[in-house]
């Protein structure tokens, strides 16, 4: 039968009516609108092999299995609505959804954002299962979510980023059965947990993920079951903390460990008490050997599931004088990514496992052993693929919305999602530190929360707040375990480690590269600093990353965090293109640079050619350094205000080892061609006189024999190692009492920074050294340097403009700062990285932007020298274009072009024009 014109008008408007009143879109009883993909902004190498029958198979909790499952992924009824509060119980819906990707997706086939929706789907349970209870698991849906089954409401949820279960067994009915989901997803509109979900996005925040974006699974068990293992290593005791969650408080449950199918230990336990299961001779989990053991346990009433668990321990203590993360008891720097886990075709699902996965293989390739999981909480496969390759994990807490305070009820529903998020990955293996906040974002007590999280979990340390110093952050409560800044482009700390917190760099670098037919098509383009190709970047990447060696050894960093992977949407600084089709930079050199960075951290790896001074790190010495004194070598305490002759003999030129290249030298600072020797085992500094003079003066660094910092050995008394004894330097073997903490040293930048001399108080100019341009000279016009053609004939004016009087540096006694000759209290300073002449504010910025370090030209020649930038390392005084910047070699604006760096940041110390 045809309805009248009139008639279709009257049911369109019913069907209005309909949504506003229940909520639902309800079209007669026509079938849904069959699925069509959308398509993405960009496709992955996956988007392809989504299937719409089965995605995502794999079976998605590994830390509580069992053998019986049936997914609920696949093609859904989809309707947008006005409320949740009525569900469409037996009414066929507008479209189709494929899940779990949520609605914003293409590959859910909507694409678009709605605050309220509903799904439904009929499913038939297996016959197989009859007799036993069934569970509907949901692995997330964001944010609140009501569960409908055959029209009963099971129960309301709210978070977006943990599972739920419900006992479905009375709800069933013979045949075919009907669940309906409704979600209310308000994004930034109310205080929830959103991390960087945006209604409003762009730049650095992006699309939303709404709905059900996990797995949705039914599995058949018993009447009494396991909820979850909580699994915690304890590597002293040898064995695993086991507390067995169920339904059943009491219960009795067996556990037993397994290496493979070998069964390595067994205990018995009840249910929500901590009982040990032994695990003898325990391999134990690392970056480079990241094994696990398998986990069966079996509770009274016949509920058997399958788990897994690496043996580890997680802590810090004070090594090489400088409190350290530790991982089984030792340091090991943690090098990581700022990871969002989004895609441009799944946003926050990724297409298949095979993609989840890529993105951890790849930073593993490239040689990092951490990753900082960004406002996000991943499904539990994702944590199984770190655990598996051997990646520690950051964990953040996703973040309120930032920009306001939060209510009373965000405050109460972020809690409430932190304990969970705790709660549920407390045994996972790779986890290493728990982050609540992010610079501020929603920020609150958060000295209070640091402390609260600390006594769900104690196992793990806790970053009170990752990029404190910056944006939102509220004063540091100065609690938890971690001192945790933010620089761009970095890497750097402000602050040192103290005796209760490490110290970490939790985001740096954010270098763009924009890659044409592979970015996000709505035209913003984000990113810290820009390059203009591949090589620049990876010149770029490799020179600031570089600079964590220092960082490690003379500023007590302890772990880094590299903004990013991928590209996310208008964010245009990753390894990869957000499709993960372009490798931006070139991976093996990144990968070498990784490798300096953490053989510096276990104390193999020492800068070349630049200024370190030896710090000693034996208990209540720790103010003492190496300095050599009528030519013996021996210890003194070295300080701020110690005398500048004490500073530069306590400061030394790492130089290639003068026997073996792969070992060090140690050149006097301030008697070139004097070395570090030992003769008869004492320690001597002086010039090479022959005979075994450079194996003597060579020393391989070893990792530190008390645990961290480095230890040197001597290449001609294999065995023996430099060390401090009554004040006395010494080359000698082991000799039991302190001498692993007297051979242990720590590295440190060198008292003395400057490299090379400038006579403090005089008239100096400055002369170009670059073939063609030399008759030019530094000098200030209109405020900002440049050079010019500067003669003897020249006005007096410009003479005076082309000369400064050199002053003790402003930030840095051991460095310079230049004041003007003509204009008494003004000095050359950079910003926005062009040098130029301003008057002393007497801040700090200020007193470091006029601050440069004197070093031997980098394109050498007599009475030359580079002048570096104090707080920006690796920047010399560079001409280019007429106008002086600072500039680094191969870095993101035009005056950091290689082409004649070194010829261009070389000057020649003059004679003054004025």
């Amino acid at each position: 039968m045809t309805a009248h014109p009139r008639s279709r008008r009257w049911l369109t408007g019913l069907a209005a009516a309909l949504i506003a009143s229940t909520g639902a879109v309800v079209v007669n009883a026509a079938p849904a609108a069959a699925f069509v993909p959308k398509t993405p902004p960009l496709t992955t190498p996956w988007t392809g092999q989504v299937s719409t029958t089965n995605p995502l198979p794999e079976y998605p909790r590994p830390q509580l299995t069992r053998p019986d499952w049936q997914s609920l992924n696949g093609i859904w009824q989809f309707a947008r609505a006005s409320n949740t509060n009525t569900p469409p119980v037996g009414q066929t819906l507008a479209e189709e959804v494929l899940v779990p990707y949520p609605i914003e997706s293409a590959l859910s086939g909507i694409m678009r954002h709605e605050n309220f929706m509903y799904y439904r789907k009929n499913f038939t349970v297996p016959a197989g299962w009859s007799g036993r209870n069934v569970q509907l698991n949901f692995g997330a849906v964001d944010w609140q979510s009501k569960v409908w089954v055959n029209g009963a409401l099971l129960g309301t949820h709210e978070g977006g980023y943990d599972k739920f279960s419900y006992d479905i067994t009375s709800a069933l009915r013979a045949g075919s059965n009907e669940v309906i989901v409704g979600v209310w997803d308000p994004v930034e509109g109310q205080d929830i947990p959103v991390g960087k979900q945006r209604l409003n996005r762009g730049g650095i925040m992006y699309t939303p993920s709404s709905g059900i974006w996990q797995t949705v699974w039914l599995e058949p068990t018993t009447a009494q079951r396991v909820t979850r293992l909580d699994t915690t290593p304890n590597v002293a005791a040898g064995g695993l903390d086991l507390v067995v969650q169920g339904t059943q408080a009491g219960a009795g449950v067996t556990a037993q460990v397994l290496n493979g199918a070998t069964v390595v230990g067994t205990a018995t336990g009840t249910v929500g008490s901590s009982f040990r299961v032994p695990v003898p001779n325990a391999r134990l989990w690392t970056p480079d050997d990241p094994f696990l053991y398998n986990l069966r346990v079996t509770m009274a009433g016949g509920d058997a599931v399958g788990g897994y668990f690496g043996m580890r321990s997680v802590g810090k203590a004070m090594l090489g004088g400088t409190l350290r993360p530790t991982l089984n008891g030792k340091f090991v720097f943690q090098l990581g990514t700022l990871d969002q886990g989004f895609w441009p075709d799944g946003i926050y699902t990724a297409p298949t496992d095979t993609a989840l996965a890529f993105d951890l293989e790849q930073q593993k390739a490239l040689g990092f052993n951490m990753v900082r999981k960004h406002i996000k909480v991943e499904n539990d496969r994702w944590f199984y693929h770190a655990d598996r390759l051997g990646l520690m994990v950051w964990q953040d807490m996703p973040a309120l919305a930032s920009g306001r305070e939060p209510s009373t009820v965000g405050r109460q529903r972020f809690e409430r999602e932190l304990r969970e998020m705790i709660d549920e990955h407390k045994g996972i293996t790779s986890i290493v530190q728990w982050v609540p906040f992010n610079e501020g974002w929603g920020e609150y007590d958060a000295g209070r929360i640091a402390d609260l999280v600390k006594s769900w979990d104690p196992t793990r340390l806790v970053n009170h707040n990752s990029g404190s110093n910056c944006c939102d952050s509220d004063p540091d409560p100065g609690n938890g375990d971690v001192i945790d800044d933010h620089q761009y482009v970095g890497p750097g700390i402000s602050r040192p480690p103290t005796a209760t917190r490490i110290s970490v760099n939790g985001e740096y670098g954010g270098l763009g590269l924009r890659t044409p037919g592979h970015q996000w098509p709505s035209g913003g383009e984000f990113a810290y600093e820009w390059l203009p190709d591949s090589n620049a970047l990876t010149n770029r990447y490799i020179q600031i990353t570089g600079r964590l060696v220092d960082l490690i050894n003379g500023n007590g960093l302890s772990g880094s965090v590299y903004t990013e992977p991928t590209d996310v949407e208008e964010e245009l600084n990753g390894f990869f293109t957000y499709d993960r089709q372009i490798r931006k930079m070139d991976f093996a050199r990144v990968r070498d640079t990784h490798l300096r960075v953490l053989g510096a951290a276990n104390g193999t790896t020492l800068s070349l050619n630049k200024p370190a001074s030896l710090r000693v790190t034996t208990t209540g010495y720790t103010d003492r350094y190496l300095r050599h004194r009528d030519g013996a070598a021996r210890t003194d305490v070295i300080n701020a205000s110690s005398a500048v002759g004490d500073k530069q003999d306590a400061t030394f030129f790492v130089r290639a080892g003068l026997s073996n290249s792969a070992c060090y030298s140690f050149e006097s600072r301030n008697f070139p061609g004097r070395y570090l020797r030992h003769r008869a085992n004492r320690v001597y500094s002086e010039a090479n006189n022959g005979g075994t003079f450079t194996a003597d003066a060579t020393f391989c660094a070893r990792p530190g024999l008390s645990g961290g910092g480095t230890s040197l050995e001597s290449a001609s008394l294999p065995g023996s190692y430099l060390r401090h004894r009554s004040e006395e330097v010494w080359v000698e073997a082991g000799t039991g009492g302190a001498y692993a903490q007297d051979a242990t040293w720590a590295v440190n930048s060198g008292w003395w920074r400057s490299g090379a001399d400038l006579p403090i108080g005089q008239r100096r100019s400055f002369r170009v050294t670059t073939p063609g341009f030399d008759t030019r000279y530094l000098r200030h016009r209109d405020g900002l340097a440049r050079t010019d053609v500067i003669t003897a004939s020249s006005a007096a004016a410009d003479r005076l403009d082309a000369t400064f009087i050199v002053k003790a540096g402003l930030a840095d006694s051991s460095c310079y700062s230049f004041e003007s000759a003509n204009f008494a209290g003004q000095y050359l300073r950079h910003a926005n990285y062009r040098v130029q002449k301003a008057s002393s504010d007497g801040t700090t910025v200020f007193q470091q932007d006029a601050t440069f370090c004197a070093q031997p030209p980098l394109n050498g020649g007599s009475g030359n020298v580079s002048l570096e930038s104090f707080n920006y390392p690796g920047y010399h005084w560079r001409h280019y274009g007429e106008a002086v910047y600072i500039a680094g070699s191969g870095g993101g604006n035009a005056w950091d072009n290689p082409s004649s760096y070194n010829a261009d940041t070389t000057w020649n110390n003059a004679a003054p024009l004025g």
